[in-house]
């Protein structure tokens, strides 16, 4: 299934996706609630009375006819893994960055997060602001030391991401934290493609493209840690909840790495896709002036 969060008839619903069309589940049933973390947890039996619901909705709405909320607005945890993508390793070695033999996350504030159609805000007095494609696994039962091999099990569904950043403000910290945690540099979306939907993750077509221009195009398959193995390593430090959201790496094609670098500007439309899930929108606007 798809399932989305969205805001029709001044309150946020939470409805199912079939082509053009979304299904309002919680139309007739207003004591249900409308935010997908709540039902992670159980997930089975959640799915299992989503489509039901579904089946017997007549709230059937174009989906351009309502606005689309993140699948996931405060989980507990947003992090990001660094240099996951051989592709992406090759171009920021140009750059002088190198990354180990390890795997390294990074956190990104809940605070950042947005809709898949909601715009991407460059701060006051910043230049730098740069886009990463990445599948997003959404996690679905409280995980603690698994194993890569049954790290499927905890996977509730993906959904698509843009790791955005403020480049300058990479340097500033040994964290990067700051950097990727400015308002609105998390779009999430457009919905949570449930994990049964996805036969392999490691086999997703990455797309992004600025104004139609093709910046990105990568596939999953790239990954130097698989989501299995990234669910093992984070599991072993902590322990992550449901609702918890991953982004799993970005492939080549950054803003910082062309030569000279390019960053997105007001007025630029980000796009990105990934296979089987589907697009994210993203308009660049500038924030208003700093108070005084």
């Amino acid at each position: 299934m798809k399932l989305a969060m969205f805001h029709e008839g001044g309150r946020d619903r939470l409805g199912v996706v079939e082509a053009d069309t979304i299904i309002d589940v919680t139309a007739n049933l207003p004591a249900l609630s409308p935010d997908l973390a709540d039902w992670l947890p159980g997930q089975d039996t959640s799915w299992r009375l989503l489509a039901l619901l579904a089946r017997e909705s007549t709230a059937r709405l174009p989906l351009s006819a309502v606005r689309l909320l993140p699948p996931l607005r405060r989980p507990s945890a947003f992090l990001a893994i660094g240099g996951n993508y051989a592709s992406h390793l090759r171009e920021i070695a140009r750059l002088n960055v190198s990354v180990g033999e390890h795997q390294i996350w990074f956190n990104k504030q809940a605070s950042c997060i947005t809709g898949p159609f909601d715009d991407l805000i460059i701060p006051p007095g910043m230049s730098t602001l740069d886009y990463e494609v990445e599948l997003a696994v959404v996690i679905g039962r409280r995980c603690r030391n698994v194993r890569a091999r049954d790290a499927i099990h905890y996977i509730a569904g993906y959904t698509v991401c843009n790791d955005a950043s403020i480049r300058e403000r990479h340097h500033r910290s040994p964290t990067i934290t700051l950097a990727k945690s400015f308002d609105s540099l998390g779009p999430l979306g457009p919905w949570l493609v449930t994990a049964d939907e996805i036969a392999d993750p490691h086999a997703l077509q990455v797309r992004t493209w600025v104004n139609d221009e093709l910046r990105q195009d990568g596939n999953t398959a790239e990954m130097r840690f698989n989501i299995f193995d990234q669910i093992e390593e984070l599991s072993s430090a902590m322990t992550l909840e449901p609702g918890d959201v991953l982004a799993t790496g970005t492939p080549a094609g950054i803003g910082a790495a062309r030569q000279p670098p390019l960053f997105l500007a007001p007025g630029d439309v980000v796009r990105m896709h990934i296979q089987g899930i589907g697009d994210i929108r993203n308009r660049v606007v500038a924030a208003p002036p700093a108070q005084t």
